[in-house]
């Protein structure tokens, strides 16, 4: 889906000043739709390291953009009042472990939209890429004397909402047998043999574990990763830890078989207490983005500004 230029019309150009306060990732196209949509336009393609400066950069903007690095705390909206708009370049799962503060925002009539779904797919490739590497040998280790396929594995998915449910999917078109532990049954996954295990269960049954959740959400301490035990492999696809990084550590550091994967969004604060130990397979890659994650980002960054605007008093 793509939007021409005349798409947003002059009666819409109600926008003053519009910054992107981080790398958004909105691609060049999306950008020039920016410069139709706003008098102002100020786009930084780097990661403000203190809030002075994130002030700073908004300024008088009334319309942001910001991506899940950037913290927007009550504070920014007290130092920048004239912010009507806080577009997410990024999946907004819940206020609680969101970056900007959603719920003062909306106390103060600051709409706050998020875009989900951009990214899954090149989180599902991988996902099945780099456990086949891992279950074959085809990089410098293996998980078990021999090469396994996935074929006949126990897959456990902790989260089973979109990127969950992709990855079950894939698990299931590869043979293993798949388990899942959600806040809330779902039946339509358990109708097609994904079957439904009270958490300490899926940890003590799975062979690999996958991790699919909101941010800032931790499940994973001593007590779970003691039910692991070794031989297994923990998969975290989630923005950041989903785990208490020492007992992360400790259960590494025991079951010398077992392995953590992830790439540069699932390490978030723990890259350097973790990169260098020997079973951590790391990526340093953002593996939900790509050409064509950019361009669904940019489209639904741009399709809900449309919809604040059509929405919102013009002023």
């Amino acid at each position: 889906m793509y939007f021409r230029m005349n798409n947003l019309h002059k009666e819409d150009m109600n926008f003053k000043k519009i910054v992107a306060v981080d790398e958004t990732l909105l691609n060049e196209a999306a950008l020039k739709q920016l410069k139709i949509i706003g008098e102002e336009v100020v786009v930084y393609h780097d990661f403000p390291t203190e809030e002075e400066e994130v002030i700073r950069r908004i300024g008088n903007a009334d319309c942001l953009l910001v991506s899940f690095r950037t913290p927007i705390r009550r504070s920014v909206l007290d130092a920048c009042p004239n912010i009507r708009y806080i577009g997410m370049c990024c999946t907004l799962y819940n206020p609680e472990s969101s970056n900007v503060d959603v719920i003062e925002a909306r106390k103060r009539g600051i709409t706050v939209l998020g875009v989900k779904d951009y990214g899954d797919e090149g989180v599902v490739e991988y996902v099945v890429s780099e456990l086949v590497r891992l279950l074959h040998g085809f990089g410098n280790v293996r998980w078990l004397e021999e090469s396994t396929e996935l074929t006949g594995r126990k897959v456990g998915i902790i989260g089973l909402g979109k990127t969950g449910g992709m990855i079950a999917e894939a698990m299931r078109f590869f043979g293993a047998e798949v388990l899942y532990y959600s806040r809330t049954r779902k039946p339509e996954a358990e109708a097609k043999g994904i079957a439904y295990r009270p958490l300490a269960d899926l940890l003590k049954e799975a062979e690999i574990v996958c991790t699919c959740l909101p941010r800032n959400n931790y499940l994973l301490g001593e007590s779970e990763f003691a039910l692991m035990g070794d031989r297994k492999i923990l998969v975290n696809t989630s923005v950041g830890p989903t785990f208490e990084v020492d007992a992360l550590k400790k259960w590494l550091g025991t079951c010398k078989h077992s392995y953590y994967l992830c790439d540069a969004t699932g390490m978030g604060v723990a890259r350097d207490a973790l990169k260098d130990i020997p079973n951590v397979l790391y990526t340093p890659y953002i593996s939900g983005k790509s050409i064509q994650s950019v361009e669904r980002l940019s489209q639904k960054a741009l399709a809900n500004i449309r919809t604040f605007l059509s929405e919102a008093p013009q002023v």
